[in-house]
């Protein structure tokens, strides 16, 4: 049994701009095939950052404000759409490389955003859709809710490949779901791995008998004006919103926090906070299989005789045509 290598790219995007974001994103992921990794893994909505502001902006959330109206316009307009050329560009470069990629990025339908995570495979033509089932707090303001359509996983040589997003690792019935697919291995997004965060990735292996990769963002807030400002837009509402976030250039908004983890819950690769760069580590395939000796949650543990988990799956389109 061959053992994956996963490296997750603790970076920071160029934030809000789409197009620049891509072609860091290619580099990093250039760099981590050359150092042989078969499975590379981006933070949380890092096509093109996460909204920093709903959580460290005052005045973010105040009705019809105009910063923030601003920042979900430029936000929209830098969204990814399935079957654009931004994803055709990333495809291509896992075909390229012959490698396995998984970015969490907004995405556009129609006018609402999504917080998605997109499963790319080599030779596959597109990627694969999971969409957030539930904002967290502020979120709501910026996204919309998945459904149980893009509750995806993908095949790998080395078995399923799925992830939850964020705060869906708190989501108990959801958890269970994804256990049930069978995940080999399970991509945590995040915007960074805090303490509490690493609690429910390493519940998350432990439960579901698979190695999780742990992802986070390391973004300063000189990131974030820089990013800002390669728009090149008039735009000084949404300049001065950035700009009310507290601290100077060199504060850490975000401070990574990435790990990788085995299926009895410890570290492969242990957490690393406040820097960049790739964060690697291989798997031990047997080994994780041995652990499903003692605990098998979507198997000889699961009692189907008195739990019982009914998931919807139909796309919930809010409106329907006759010919659908």
């Amino acid at each position: 049994m061959t053992n994956p290598t996963i490296a997750i790219v603790q970076e920071a995007p160029v934030f809000l701009n789409l197009s620049a974001s891509v072609e860091k994103a290619i580099t990093h992921m250039e760099e981590a095939a050359k150092a042989s990794a078969n499975i590379i893994v981006f933070p949380e909505t890092w096509l093109p950052g996460y909204p920093v502001w709903l959580d460290f902006a005052p005045g973010a959330g105040l009705w019809d404000d105009p910063g923030a109206k601003t920042l979900f316009r430029l936000l929209a307009e830098n969204s990814v759409q399935l079957g654009d050329d931004h994803l055709a560009r990333l495809q291509e470069s896992c075909d390229r490389l012959g490698t396995y990629m998984v970015m969490g990025a907004h995405e556009r339908i129609g006018n609402t955003l999504y917080n998605s995570t997109l499963y790319f495979m080599p030779g596959a033509g597109n990627p694969v859709p999971h969409r957030k089932l539930m904002p967290t707090y502020t979120e709501k303001l910026v996204w919309g809710w998945g459904d149980g359509s893009t509750l995806a996983t993908v095949d790998t040589p080395w078995g399923t490949l799925g992830g939850l997003i964020c705060w869906e690792h708190w989501m108990p019935l959801a958890r269970a779901a994804m256990h049930a697919k069978g995940e080999a291995i399970h991509i945590a997004q995040w915007p960074m791995v805090k303490e509490m965060n690493h609690v429910a990735s390493r519940h998350y292996a432990f439960e579901g008998r698979c190695a999780v990769a742990a992802a986070g963002a390391v973004i300063t807030k000189a990131d974030v004006m820089a990013g800002f400002h390669s728009l090149a837009v008039n735009a000084p509402e949404a300049e001065s919103l950035l700009a009310s976030m507290p601290g100077d250039d060199d504060t850490q908004i975000h401070t990574g926090g990435s790990a990788i983890i085995a299926a009895d819950g410890s570290y492969i690769a242990d957490p690393v906070y406040g820097r960049t760069g790739l964060v690697m580590g291989e798997v031990d395939m047997a080994k994780q299989l041995e652990e499903c000796q003692a605990l098998d949650t979507d198997g000889h543990y699961s009692r189907p005789d008195v739990f019982e988990l009914k998931v919807n799956t139909r796309a919930m389109p809010g409106v329907t045509f006759g010919e659908d």
